[in-house]
């Protein structure tokens, strides 16, 4: 493993960098502390310029080289998540029912790292946009941003990200031409039944019956409705009825996702599933009102960009070390919005065992920095070389 002589010196400011983030956990938008601190520590680092306040909370630095080129974007994603933690860290949490337990405190301690040796050193022509994310877990800060005109306002030509993954060797990266990550749907259905007495059930409409049926039928989706070697996941998570044993509800509420890789597809199943809770509300006798959001895209790496993610990732860890045919993971990321604004990559960076995304015990590994660090340096110098 190659990681940069002057990354590995500056781990432990890294790690400092990303305890410190991970005791101040913030949700959505609502970023201003973290942001604080990032700005804070790129203006110690020395960047060129800093831009606050886009999507509210995000922060964009520029890094200029030491000629003229083209510009890239680096992107880390800052907000936690509505999660309790639970393991006594002495760096834990300071604000109760939230925590980093994704490692978005991990992907800025890396950015930090790569803004910090790219300052100083300037062996590149062009210049990096250091994208500082808001809200990837919840509202898509990657589309506001996006939005607000941050591609065109800073000339960014293409961009790339990375997400820590847990259970992958340590400094292993992943990646692939094509979709890598899943499209993100959401869908709500209100089951308008009758209600009755429990003990005369022949005279109500039960909307938990109907919303049972739903759920079995949305099941057969991917099973019975979409050919069986593409990869579509449809997922009731909520189901909420009635108060009291002895009373049949008016209503019933059920909710859930779709993940899929192909865009198409996506609408397909979306129809399907209008179809088939009409059609079974309308064999009860009931009534049902789907609201239906398609949400995050599917993630979609570029060829040309991938090769370039693929080659910068070799010279940090070993060919040995990085797969190029990953298979693609069924959940979403924001960052597909940057993808289909400009061409660039996601890649997955390894570290190690532990506890998965989303865990209350989970915690990020501070000895995958040098290595993300390294590898957005490497991506910077071999994407935008000194003539």
């Amino acid at each position: 493993m190659a990681v940069i002589n002057r990354m590995a010196d500056f781990a432990g400011d890294m790690a400092a960098w990303r305890r410190d983030l991970h005791g101040i956990p913030e949700l959505d938008f609502d970023l201003f502390e973290t942001a604080a601190y990032v700005a804070a520590r790129l203006r110690e680092i020395g960047v060129d310029e800093i831009h606050e306040g886009i999507a509210r909370t995000g922060i964009v630095g520029i890094i200029r080289g030491r000629g003229a080129g083209r510009v890239i974007g680096l992107r880390a994603d800052m907000d936690a998540l509505p999660i309790a933690e639970v393991r006594d860290l002495p760096y834990r949490s300071r604000h109760a029912g939230r925590m980093h337990a994704c490692g978005h405190d991990g992907h800025m301690a890396i950015l930090l790292g790569a803004a910090r040796y790219l300052a100083e050193t300037r062996n590149f022509a062009g210049s990096v946009a250091l994208i500082f994310q808001p809200s990837e877990e919840m509202s898509g800060g990657a589309r506001v941003m996006c939005s607000e005109g941050l591609m065109a306002r800073f000339g960014i030509e293409s961009v790339f990200a990375l997400h820590n993954k847990p259970g992958m060797s340590l400094g292993r990266i992943g990646t692939r031409v094509g979709p890598v990550m899943a499209a993100a749907d959401q869908f709500e259905i209100l089951v308008r039944g009758r209600g009755a007495h429990a003990g005369y059930p022949h005279e109500g409409i039960d909307p938990m019956e109907v919303a049972v049926g739903i759920v079995q039928a949305l099941y057969s989706i991917p099973a019975r409705r979409v050919d069986p070697l593409v990869p579509v996941v449809v997922s009731p998570t909520v189901l909420q009825a009635g108060t009291i044993s002895n009373v049949i509800a008016q209503t019933a509420l059920l909710a859930g996702t779709v993940r899929s890789l192909d865009e198409t597809l996506r609408r397909r199943v979306g129809a399907e599933i209008a179809e088939v809770v009409e059609a079974v509300a309308a064999a009860a006798g009931a009534q049902a009102d789907l609201r239906y959001e398609y949400d995050y895209p599917v993630t979609v790496n570029h060829a040309a960009e991938t090769a370039l993610a693929l080659r910068a990732a070799a010279a940090v860890v070993g060919a040995d070390n990085v797969d190029g045919a990953m298979a693609p993971e069924m959940v979403a990321e924001d960052f597909a919005f940057m993808l289909q604004e400009r061409p660039g990559a996601y890649v997955l960076l390894g570290t190690g065992p532990g506890a998965g995304l989303h865990h209350p015990e989970f915690d990020y590994n501070d000895e995958a920095s040098p290595i993300g660090a390294s590898y957005f340096a490497r991506l910077v110098e071999t994407t935008m070389p000194l003539a």
